[in-house]
Order: structure tokens, then sequence, then C-alpha cells
């Protein structure tokens, strides 16, 4: 059986009551920034955070009552455990989750928040699904697969039929693309209604599964990856011809552009998302050229990024914008330096977040001190002009990393 718009619409009809209309707005910063007009549909509002509680509900509500009984169990590296423990929960069906090792916590406490008893096992998704299967064999629970299955695919398609409505005039819908179950689901969505309307797919470098087979390659590197959401080598069948049919384009992006997206995201339109949305906007940024003159919509798939994770992130983004810098002296070992660096610092509108001071390490001579404080300044530009005060004021100094 193929996914069908019937299929799409019927799973509407099922869930609508009890998943939310994330809205779909504009991105006005990010928009005025790229030179592009962008809009979100912000499923990290959704139950759970994410889109999949879409799918895993619609999913949940084919089952009879002898299946509800046996109880549930579900692979995931978070969203669909989620959606799948939330909704189980709700309808008081017991569910199983397997997640890979490597998790985050967020995602792990999460779901047992919401009911799930949690079994870790594997590296990633694909490890981790053949014990699934044993498992679900083994003690007759039923398999709700997290994207190749019809009612799945047609829950998450759900999005795409509230998209064009909240927004009917867009030209473009980029979707994050790891199973293939929601761009599936939200092409036959769009495509039922407006055949005009082009989607793209987005993917991590490391599991660009679909644009590899596309390109007759049949290796995915895989790896550690902040997308982890979409981190999938094997798409499932149905969803790669409904890929291959009825998505226009299919494009991949950097761990380095993902993060920075996921910055970008935070700061420009203060939203907090994960890596799989961070690959949809990092593929907009990317080709940007292609997205000039064109309404395009942006699926903001989930926010279940980690807490310590997302802080690291933060740091790293502040340093790469300037924000953040660190200043290394060699000084002369006499009372007053400090005191002088720090005056010239606030003069000049500086602030010192840290001051690492070492005379013992052999890397500076005896009657100097090696001195590095890190500052926040406005940007790279800022931390230049200080550099050349500082070093007008007659200190031996540099700046460390990207200038």
């Amino acid at each position: 059986m193929a996914l069908t718009f019937d299929h799409v619409q019927n799973a509407y009809a099922a869930i609508r009551e009890s998943t939310m209309r994330t809205p779909c707005i504009k991105a006005a910063r990010m928009s005025l920034h790229l030179g592009i007009d962008l809009y979100f549909k912000l499923e990290n509002l959704q139950h759970t955070n994410s889109f999949k509680a879409r799918g895993a509900l619609n999913k949940l509500l084919t089952l009879d009552a002898d299946q509800r009984a046996r109880g549930v169990i579900a692979c995931s590296a978070g969203n669909h455990a989620q959606g799948v423990a939330y909704h189980a929960q709700r309808l008081g069906i017991p569910a199983t989750i397997v997640m890979p090792h490597g998790t985050p916590f967020n995602k792990i406490a999460k779901t047992e928040d919401f009911g799930g008893r949690v079994v870790l096992h594997g590296k990633n998704f694909d490890e981790s699904v053949d014990f699934t299967l044993n498992m679900a064999e083994k003690e007759n629970y039923v398999f709700i697969h997290p994207f190749d299955d019809i009612a799945v695919a047609a829950g998450q398609g759900t999005l795409g039929l509230e998209m064009l409505e909240q927004q009917p005039e867009l030209d473009c819908i980029v979707v994050p693309i790891g199973g293939g179950g929601m761009i599936a689901g939200v092409a036959t969505a769009v495509k039922g209604i407006k055949p005009s309307i082009e989607v793209i797919g987005a993917q991590a470098d490391l599991y660009n599964a679909v644009q590899s087979k596309s390109e007759g390659k049949s290796k995915v590197e895989g790896g550690s990856t902040l997308a982890e959401g979409i981190a999938v080598k094997q798409p499932g069948a149905r969803n790669l011809k409904i890929i291959r049919a009825l998505v226009s384009e299919v494009w991949s992006a950097s761990e380095e552009q993902i993060e920075e997206a996921v910055f970008d995201l935070l700061s420009s339109e203060k939203l907090v998302v994960e890596g799989a949305a961070g690959a949809g906007l990092a593929v907009i940024q990317k080709n940007l050229s292609h997205f000039k003159k064109k309404k395009t919509g942006l699926v903001i798939s989930g926010g279940n990024i980690d807490s310590r994770l997302l802080s690291t992130l933060i740091m790293r983004g502040l340093v790469r914008d300037g924000r953040i810098a660190r200043l290394r002296f060699e000084i002369d070992d006499t009372p007053g330096q400090l005191s002088d660096i720090s005056r010239i610092i606030g003069e000049s509108s500086a602030n010192v977040v840290e001051v690492i001071h070492q005379r013992l390490m052999q890397t500076v001579s005896l009657k100097k001190a090696e001195l590095d404080i890190v500052i926040e300044a406005r940007d790279r530009q800022h931390v230049r002009e200080l550099v050349e005060t500082l070093k007008a004021a007659g200190f031996k100094v540099s700046a460390m990393g990207k200038s």
C-alpha cells in the first residue's frame, strides 16, 4: 500500500483534537538578514516539542483493543520515543522505548517522564532497530516504526496541511530528512493541495543517505552528529519512492553549518531548536540563491536539544562571532600591570570575563609572566580595536583564535 493524500487527510481528522496546531510565522529578522521571504512552522512547540507526536498518535489510534493491551515498543533517538510514550500514556497503552547509547539525557528523562520504559541499546538507530524487533517478537509487543509506516508518515504529513492553510502562498517548503517519514507525508500533503509547490529535503553530511542513493553511492559515512534526530543510514523504501517522485532537491549541510544555524535561530529568532531543524536552515543558508524571490517555509522539526550541549554551542557561537575573545599578554612581573590592562579594557567598553595569570610554566622568561584574559566585546572589529589600543599603551598582546 502506498501513502496517499487521503491518508493524510484522514490522519488530520483523527489527531487534530489531540495535537497542537503550531504557528507558521514569518521569520522577520532572519528574512531581513538572508534577503529572502522565510516562514517557520514551529513544531518545536508541539506536544513533546517535536513533530513526531503527530505520527505516533495516528499510529496508536489504529490499534485494536488486543494490540493496546499487549503494549507497544518503539526504537528512537528521542523524539519518536517521546511522542509514542506521551500519547500511549494518555491512551492507557504500556510503552517500551529502545534508545541508542549516547541519546541526549534530556530526551531519555522526558521519555521516562511520559511513562515510557527506556531500554538503551546500540550506538545509533540502525544498530538498535534489530534488537527492538527481536524484543517485540519475544514480548509480543506491537512495533511502532518511527518512519517506515504509512500511518506514521500520514500523521507527520498533517503539518503540511496546516502550513498551506496558514500560509497558502508558500512557493517552497524545506523539510529535514532522516528516515523520510516526515518529508514523505509533507510532500504528499502539500502536493495534493498545491501541485506547483517545491519540496526540498535537508540532511546532515554524515547521514546523507537519500542524497547518496540518488548519486548512486551505497555508503553513508555516519558518526557523531548534532542532528541525531535525522541520523539514519537507511530511509524507508516507501518513503524513498515518494521522495523521488515529489521532492525537487535533497541537499546536506556540514556539522559546522548545522551548529551555526542552530545558534542563528537562537540568537536571531529566539528559538531553541535541535540539530535536525538546524540542518534545514543550514541548507537554506548554503543554497541561498535558490530561495531568492520565493516564499519559503521551513519545518522547525523539534526543540529537544540537550541543555549542556546548548550551553556549549552558545559559547562557541559567541566566540565565532567575536563577542567572546581570549587575549594573551606577555607582561613584566611587576605590580600594577593587571590593573592597567583592566582599566584600558573597561575604557574600551569591553568586559573582563576571566583572568588566567601564570609565571611558573617555562613559556616565558623568569622576570615575565603570561596573562590570558577572556573578554566580552561587541564583535571582532571591537576586539581588533582593543588589541591596537593595548599595543599602543606598550603591552605585548595578541587575540587567540579567529580575529
